[in-house]
């Protein structure tokens, strides 16, 4: 029988998985919150207003990730126990799951208490626009489209790159995701500085925003609705990647998203998703928080099917290789 090269990475993303429903994310030294740190550091010391400038920022700051975790993982060969650690640790830190769950919730639970102060204080913990003249209604459609944005960039792409590249890939995903996240929008200071990770994002993201909605139809409550969305509006967003998460969502849930968005000063008048549905409301919020899990749990079986095959064929290869003789 072929060796399963990929046991120890296996093992360890369903341990990670388990970890991020079990705990969630931990709320002090978060991993990714120190590289944040240690990213925002490096670009005081290398910002021009120039994309070359932002491009060795953003070679350097997801090198170092990469290169370590492929240096840790290299290092621990012929230890499968402690690779599947090293895996289920890397996953515990790039998977956010349940911490989106949970905060898109909580504000659900102050809109059902016709809190809308406190709806709109949390808001911020989950997306960047503008919640200060956002009423009920508006609210809850921000919260909706969220969670299927993060759906892809929490769960789905992180374990595609994990299939396609193990252990580093994981963390190098979150790495990229991260820097888009903190100089990728369109600032006066990072609108060439930023460039290249916003496009590096838009590259590692192509595969997981296409997979996520797929997902997203095989368990959606109406799975023809999200494929008819999906497919007629995904890419009308102006990401090449959000899109398709939150229009595979909008016809799952049975929902209306997209539209005018507001980010401090800037306005966004985005296409809508699904325009001939209804608008969204308080109650779906837990909709669309149920209709997330279940594509994550999809995700790590596909994910790991996918690699556990890779990792089956390789070894096949690999011992023909060793028995010239062999028939083929």
């Amino acid at each position: 029988m072929a060796r399963l090269s990929s046991a120890p990475y296996l093992l360890g993303a369903v341990a990670g998985h388990l970890a991020d429903t079990a705990l969630a994310d931990p709320r002090r030294g978060h991993p990714v919150a120190l590289f944040g740190s240690a990213a925002g550091r490096l670009e005081r010391r290398l910002w021009r207003d120039h994309r070359g400038a932002g491009t060795a920022f953003t070679a350097l700051s997801v090198g170092a990730v990469a290169a370590g975790a492929a240096l840790a993982d290299h290092a621990l060969r012929g230890r499968p126990a402690a690779r599947a650690a090293l895996a289920a640790a890397a996953a515990w830190t790039v998977l956010g799951g349940t911490s989106l769950t949970r905060e898109a919730r909580a504000i659900g639970r102050s809109l059902e208490a016709g809190a809308l102060a406190a709806a709109r204080g949390r808001l911020p913990h989950l997306c960047g626009r503008d919640p200060s003249a956002l009423d009920e209604q508006q609210i809850a459609r921000a919260v909706v489209e969220s969670v299927a944005e993060n759906t892809a960039d929490a769960v789905v792409n992180a374990l595609t790159w994990g299939a396609l590249a193990g252990t580093p890939g994981l963390l190098a995903f979150r790495a990229v995701n991260t820097l888009d996240a903190m100089v990728g929008h369109r600032s006066p200071r990072h609108l060439r500085f930023g460039w290249a990770s916003a496009r590096l994002d838009d590259v590692a993201g192509w595969p997981g925003a296409r997979l996520t909605a797929l997902l997203t139809v095989a368990a959606a409550e109406h799975p023809r609705a999200a494929w008819k969305v999906w497919r007629r509006d995904g890419s009308s967003h102006p990401s090449p990647n959000a899109g398709q998460a939150e229009s595979a969502f909008a016809g799952g849930l049975g929902v209306r998203l997209g539209g005018t968005l507001r980010y401090g000063e800037r306005v966004e008048h985005r296409p809508v998703l699904g325009a001939e549905l209804r608008p969204v409301a308080v109650a779906d919020i837990e909709r669309a928080c149920r209709l997330s899990r279940r594509v994550g749990i999809l995700a790590l079986a596909v994910t790991t099917a996918a690699r556990g095959l890779t990792g089956l064929a390789r070894g096949r290869r690999g011992r023909d290789a060793r028995e010239p003789g062999r028939k083929r």
